[in-house]
């Protein structure tokens, strides 16, 4: 790493005006007798001096009288603007209530509203025009970066295409890493790369802030990512890149292509099947039963189903099956029903779980030919959980495992209380976007999220620490692991998959721990291991206090 993933930040060259404009390195109100004496501050600050403590108190006040959630996502984003380790404070100290605001599902509808929204630019936008001088765009950044996060825009959450819209993702997972895994601020990129869009009332928005043309593809596509990414390593050398919303045609094949040549992961297809396995290894310690005795029936057939699926089949070989019959133990359902050998359009990520059987239309008909012990939704198409549905996977199982994975909320399969209610309260549930603790039968449930932030976080800080040359699926496995092991026997008791999120950072530095492990064991390192790699990873973690 350059020094540290960095406690804090350095200390300010600028002064006066210059300084206060400067978001990371604004303190406001709070800035010192002696530091405004020292900086050139006198006279440009209202003369009483606030605590951080305090400015977070104001911010939350503030905030909390507002009751849009998008008016919410904008003053948040307004205070990223001017003064960024208040508003990491106040993200970090009140996660629960932020982390939807900053990310899902609240960021679907900022991107979607990205330019009527939009106040300041953040990041690097590199369009279809940029052709032969991405190098030198990308060093028009001034911060050392050791993570990128990029995303060309064309599946957004489940949204569709948004085009250069799609920024708010890479800004709200890079808001994420800092606060939830202590990667410093300043060594976190977000990329856009704009090659157009096909939404056509994007580019029919007065609005819009990207290229107004349709979307490139083919070989000028292709090759203006690879020129992003070689010239990515001339200016950062040794950067993590994390690819991020890209449609499935491309995500594919892009993982494929650079995972064994760069640093990469793609948080879409890796990090959703390591939270995903995580849960169905947490809901197992419940039932007692082993995973290689599971049958999953996926409502999806992209990136995150056959992600889930391909790190699902990896642990049930660890558990002594063959590939081949593991394979036989996943199943999906695409919009054309259930994916079978016979079908003649099968695109290649999955074929390895098209099986025999003869074709089915309907997702419960799929269940009631299958009997699933899991039902895994990553559709994005809401309500697809319904009351049928339920109700049989409650028949067939005493805990049927439900996982509506999909967001934002106007996407999710089903929720939490309707999860509970058609299966009488025995459902192991977990969602995709954030549902409130309920009481059912006169017992408090308390969905939790099999949200993303639970890996990518910790894998990307591990991957940094130990200067990994690759991310693999044995990180990816050891990261589901040291989740699972993380949650509390009391976390079960009350329906709870995941640890509870205020955890997120020590969550973050076990996975980290076990990622940098799992490096150095596969060789894959480029650093000596800390003899106590936890302490070694929490000593660093950034601290926006001041």
């Amino acid at each position: 790493m350059t020094g540290q993933v960095v406690r804090k930040a350095v200390e300010p060259s600028a002064r006066g005006l210059a300084l206060l404009q400067d978001p990371t390195l604004n303190k406001g109100t709070a800035f010192t007798e002696k530091e405004r004496d020292a900086l050139g501050l006198r006279g440009l600050l209202p003369p009483h001096v606030l605590s951080q403590d305090e400015q977070v108190t104001r911010v939350l006040t503030n905030l909390r009288r507002l009751s849009d959630p998008l008016e919410k996502f904008i003053a948040l984003n307004s205070l990223h603007d001017r003064n960024e380790a208040l508003f990491f404070r106040v993200l970090c100290d009140n996660i629960d209530e932020m982390q939807p605001l900053v990310y899902t599902p609240t960021v679907g509808l900022a991107c979607q509203k990205f330019g009527h929204i939009f106040q300041r630019p953040r990041g690097i936008f590199i369009g279809a025009n940029d052709r032969g001088r991405v190098a030198e765009i990308l060093r028009n950044w001034p911060y050392p970066a050791e993570l990128i996060v990029v995303t060309d825009g064309e599946r957004i959450l489940g949204l569709g295409d948004l085009g250069a819209n799609g920024m708010g993702i890479p800004v709200g997972k890079l808001s994420l890493y800092a606060a939830c895994a202590g990667i410093h601020p300043k060594l976190c990129l977000p990329v856009t790369i704009d090659v157009g869009t096909n939404n056509e009332t994007l580019l029919s928005d007065a609005y819009y802030v990207g290229l107004r043309q349709h979307r490139i593809t083919g070989a000028p596509y292709d090759e203006l990512i690879e020129e992003f990414i070689t010239a990515a390593h001339e200016v950062f050398p040794g950067v993590l890149i994390q690819f991020e919303d890209f449609a499935n045609h491309n995500a594919f094949r892009l993982l494929a292509r650079y995972r064994n040549r760069i640093c990469t992961f793609n948080d879409d297809i890796q990090g959703t099947a390591a939270v995903a396995l995580a849960g169905i290894f947490s809901a197992l310690r419940i039932t007692g039963a082993k995973l290689a005795e599971q049958k999953i029936l996926f409502l999806g057939a992209g990136e995150a189903a056959t992600g889930i699926a391909d790190l699902i089949v990896s642990a049930m070989v660890a558990q002594g099956l063959s590939q081949a019959a593991a394979r036989e133990r996943c199943w999906l359902v695409d919009s054309k029903g259930l994916v079978v050998k016979s079908r003649a359009d099968i695109t290649a990520h999955k074929v390895p779980y098209a099986h025999d059987h003869p074709p089915l239309a309907d997702f419960l008909d799929a269940i009631k030919a299958l009997k699933p012990t899991a039902i895994i939704g990553v559709a994005a198409v809401g309500g697809t959980f319904t009351p049928q549905v339920l109700e049989e996977m409650a028949r067939l199982n005493e805990r049927p495992i439900v996982f509506a994975l999909s967001n934002p909320t106007s996407k999710a399969e089903c929720d939490a209380e309707q999860a509970y209610r058609h299966t009488n309260g025995r459902a192991l549930f977990a969602c995709g976007s954030p549902f409130d603790p309920l009481q059912f039968n006169g017992k408090t449930f308390v969905p939790r999220q099999g949200n993303n932030s639970y890996i990518f976080p910790g894998v990307g800080l591990g991957a940094i620490v130990s200067r990994a040359r690759h991310v693999t699926d044995d990180m990816f496995m050891a990261a589901a692991h040291a989740l699972a092991h993380l949650v509390s026997e009391a976390d079960l008791e009350q329906g709870s998959l995941f640890p509870a999120l205020p955890r997120i950072r020590e969550v973050s530095a076990h996975i980290a721990k076990a990622v940098a492990e799992t490096a150095a064991k596969s060789g894959l390192a480029g650093k000596p291991a800390a003899p106590d790699m936890l302490k070694h990873i929490q000593a660093q973690m950034y601290d926006p206090r001041y």
